[in-house]
């Protein structure tokens, strides 16, 4: 049966396990480590899943069309995948950003389509937070998703990476690590697979 992608957009997620054996064994460890690859995503990060399930849900509610300008905050990762899915959707995003944010990150947004404002580096994300709610208000037809906000955000990781994680391990989950900024991902692995096994 041929496996063959027609969009990028489908080969978000189903990310790969790593045994990280040489860390086990280094650290005279007894649990099994493994990490979630998650920059096999086509933009890089986990951030992809969560750009195409706030794009995805806005779509399904009737909350955006062709016309609507999407405008989000981010330092980073979020404004990746969000210009990865606007781009394959043909959305036009505007991403609101410290002006401290590396050249290199600016330069790969402006790659994927989106317009970048940048904010004082001093106001640090709250400052960009403001100019895109702002920019929003004063835009006809605009749309803030707000990462820090939008339920689609951890439903995306206890929709797909959580169960991801249960399947490709057989169930044998003890202890879930991630970092934290949005709180998306803890949020949605963890409630995906406390649904699944509570001690988790």
């Amino acid at each position: 049966m041929e496996r063959i992608a027609s969009s990028l957009i489908e080969l978000v997620g189903n990310t790969p396990l790593l045994e990280l054996g040489k860390f086990r064994a280094d650290q005279k460890l007894e649990a099994r480590i493994l990490a979630k690859l998650e920059y096999f995503n086509p933009a890089g990060s986990v951030k992809d899943r969560v750009g195409y399930a706030m794009i995805k849900d806005a779509e399904e509610k009737g909350l955006i069309n062709q016309d609507t300008v999407i405008v989000e905050p981010t330092s980073g990762n979020t404004g990746i995948g969000l210009a990865l899915i606007a781009a394959i959707r043909g959305y036009r995003l505007i991403l609101t950003m410290p002006e401290n944010m590396s050249m290199e990150r600016r330069k790969l947004l402006k790659a994927l389509g989106a317009d970048i404002v940048l904010t004082p580096a001093a106001e640090g994300i709250p400052g960009s937070i403001a100019q895109a709610e702002q920019m929003t208000c004063q835009m006809p037809n605009a749309f803030m998703p707000q990462q820090f906000k939008n339920p689609a955000n951890p439903a995306a990781h206890r929709q797909s990476t959580g169960p991801e994680i249960w399947r490709d391990t057989d169930g044998k989950v003890d202890i879930f690590v991630a970092g934290v900024g949005t709180g998306g991902t803890i949020t949605g692995v963890a409630e995906a697979l406390r649904s699944l096994k509570p001690e988790v």
